[in-house]
């Protein structure tokens, strides 16, 4: 066996009770509360990411094509959208779904209320599994064979200014010449809670509505939305459609054109990792000083083994392995405690939130088992090495003077 590693079983089964005992506990207390923050944090981080980005994903794909245009009208020009990527998508490895859009603007005329409005228009290929989790009365549009269909979907936030529920009948005017109105039935209500995008403004309809409103022909749309199969590959999908469509196309990223929610999701995950740093520093500095404080109690000790000719690598280990000793255990109590606070939480949903500010109405948890082993990991490697700081002062450590010191 190590002559290190026996030493510090024998030390620690000698140290169950007193000021020792006290130290070992401390340590071992700071390590899992460390831990524990750590996990709940990254965890609650990637859901809370996961649930923003797949909500806007779900109403606006990863990727949008539209006619290239100086105008920053929400309505687009028409495109001819029957092309190979559109019609066979299943030709491109890395596209799951591509679905045609348009837009046009309106008014709500209820009884007592006018409120500003986007109709998007959606076909039967829209992809309604993704935007199903939205939905939160009645049905989505059903999509008759011929003519357009007069059901819509309207927010509920729309629907409580409006004083409007499933079944009831709205009537819809569009900015045109001449001007036109459509009375339209409201066959569901979503919501997504971003407001400042969705909720506040756009109710979805046929698409079919607005091509005849625009005279437009069977065959051209507002846009395209694609989206991918792996999230991580919208860079590589974007630089391949850019290059492979027309000049006068505009291929834009989602993210990018919502990129002030992307860039306060980054801030946060920025936080989050400074909050990790600031967590290494406390545990490190902890162990530090739990580490020197049994080198100062085992003086004598390292007095009489330097005596015996063992070397400074040697006595320095023994320490080595306490703290490793401590560490595990920490680990062990710390993934405990983090793990079931974040079952907790995605089980019974105890922490709940503003949907108006935070856009969920409870704090989400993502289960990223690779997330929870890099910080067992980092946390591991990262107090193991400083645990060779405090152990140096062995070296300086004179036999005669340690034998003699009380």
């Amino acid at each position: 066996m190590n002559l290190s590693y026996f030493l510090a079983r024998r030390i620690s089964r000698e140290q169950k009770d007193g000021f020792a005992s006290t130290i070992h506990t401390i340590a071992v207390v700071t390590m899992t509360v460390g831990l524990a923050a750590s996990i709940v944090s990254f965890l609650i981080m990637e859901g809370f990411q996961a649930t923003v980005k797949n909500r806007i994903y779900s109403f606006s794909s990863n990727i949008l094509v539209t006619k290239l245009s100086l105008s920053n009208s929400m309505e687009e020009q028409p495109i001819s959208y029957k092309i190979d990527l559109f019609t066979k998508t299943e030709k491109f490895p890395d596209i799951r779904h591509v679905q045609e859009f348009c837009h046009k603007a309106g008014l709500i005329k209820a009884d007592d209320e006018v409120l500003g409005v986007v109709l998007k228009g959606v076909g039967k290929r829209f992809d309604l599994a993704s935007f199903q989790s939205n939905m939160l009365e009645g049905n989505f549009i059903h999509f008759p064979d011929s003519g357009y269909s007069r059901d819509v979907v309207i927010s509920r936030t729309i629907a409580n200014k409006i004083n409007a529920k499933t079944g009831d009948e709205i009537t819809v005017h569009f900015f045109q010449n001449p001007p036109r109105f459509r009375r339209l039935k409201v066959s569901g209500i979503y919501e997504t809670n971003l407001a400042d995008y969705f909720d506040n403004k756009v109710i979805i309809g046929d698409l079919r509505l607005i091509q005849r409103l625009n005279n437009w022909p069977d065959s051209v749309a507002g846009g395209l939305e694609i989206y991918v199969k792996d999230i991580k590959k919208v860079d590589e999908v974007y630089r391949w459609v850019g290059e492979s469509m027309d000049f006068d196309l505009f291929i834009e990223k989602v993210s990018d054109k919502y990129s002030q929610v992307f860039e306060w999701l980054g801030l946060i995950s920025r936080q989050v990792k400074i909050l990790l740093g600031i967590i290494l520093i406390v545990i490190s500095v902890n162990m530090i000083s739990v580490i020197l404080i049994l080198v100062m109690e085992r003086t004598q000790m390292i007095g009489l083994l330097k005596a015996m000719g063992a070397q400074d690598a040697t006595i320095r280990f023994v320490f080595v392995h306490q703290g490793i000793h401590l560490i595990t255990r920490g680990l062990l109590w710390g993934n405990a405690l983090g793990l079931g606070l974040c079952f907790l939480q995605d089980r019974f949903r105890l922490m709940k939130l503003n949907p108006h500010d935070y856009y969920m109405s409870y704090v989400p948890i993502s289960w990223d088992w690779p997330t929870v082993l890099a910080l067992n990991l980092l946390i591991f490697l990262v107090v193991s090495v400083v645990l060779l700081l405090p152990t140096a002062i062995v070296s300086r450590i004179n036999p005669i003077k340690a034998i003699r010191f009380d």
